[in-house]
């Protein structure tokens, strides 16, 4: 047991300073996905379509903890049970729903790469976690930090699906230009679909009460907070119409 937390406890640590990492870089350059890719530059290499691209990358988070709680079949609990259904549903939705519905730009093979190794890594961090490590007593699912965290997730979960239909339902299939979205959260930030999926892992993060479960929360948050910062310079640069009272990410203040 000892060897299992030793291992999560360093994973965690790399994630930590992968996300300080991340957070310096995203600040001063977004990734090159989506609508921050450079159009007809050479190096961008080889492109992948988006619906392709985010299945390939979102495959390993589903899969890999899926393979690792089947083979030890140890999440016995109701509390762990649950938790591993939140993880794998979440990616459940995003691998085989949400790319066969996204219209996003098609990303570098290089981006999908990284992003494959990151979620195959994270992936089993968290799957091991939940079978080799944590010890969660039988009446978790009613301990507040459960419950609160169960609550926090589902709602940042409904925020960023929610987001993600505003943004499909912009533009029409022939449509290319950028519009402003409306309506949900975009009413209050730029980055409504980022701040959900923050908001998601965080309560996954209080539900698990575990190291791996902060440690990719603030990565996420590391990751796509400088996004959605990105993403309101773009709207504000581009439409002169934007709503100036609308924040990046927090509403009301960032």
């Amino acid at each position: 047991m000892q060897c299992n937390q030793d291992m999560d406890y360093y994973m965690s640590l790399c994630l930590a300073i992968i996300s300080v990492l991340f957070l310096i870089r995203q600040f001063t350059y977004p990734a090159a996905y989506g609508k921050h890719v450079a159009t007809g530059k050479k190096q961008n290499g080889f492109m992948v379509p988006a619906k392709y691209g985010w299945f390939i990358q979102e495959l390993p988070s589903f899969l890999v903890p899926v393979v690792v709680i089947l083979y030890r079949q140890q999440c016995n609990s109701l509390g762990c049970k649950m938790l591993s259904f939140m993880f794998c549903g979440h990616y459940f939705q995003r691998t085989f729903i949400y790319s066969a519905f996204t219209r996003g730009r098609p990303s570098p093979l290089r981006i999908v790469l990284m992003a494959v190794v990151f979620c195959t890594y994270n992936g089993f961090l968290q799957g091991h976690c939940l079978v080799y490590v944590a010890e969660y007593p039988k009446d978790w699912c009613m301990d507040l930090r459960f419950i609160s965290g169960v609550l926090i997730f589902c709602l940042g979960m409904g925020i960023n699906i929610h987001s993600d239909h505003i943004l499909r339902r912009l533009r029409k299939p022939s449509e290319v230009a950028y519009k402003i979205p409306q309506g949900g959260m975009f009413n209050y930030v730029s980055g409504a679909n980022f701040l959900g999926e923050i908001v998601e892992w965080f309560g996954y993060a209080i539900a698990t009460w575990s190291l791996p479960g902060f440690a990719f929360a603030f990565f996420t948050l590391c990751c796509i907070g400088p996004r959605a910062y990105h993403h309101h310079k773009f709207y504000l640069q581009s439409f002169k119409d934007y709503p100036r009272k609308r924040k990046a990410l927090i509403p009301f203040i960032f």
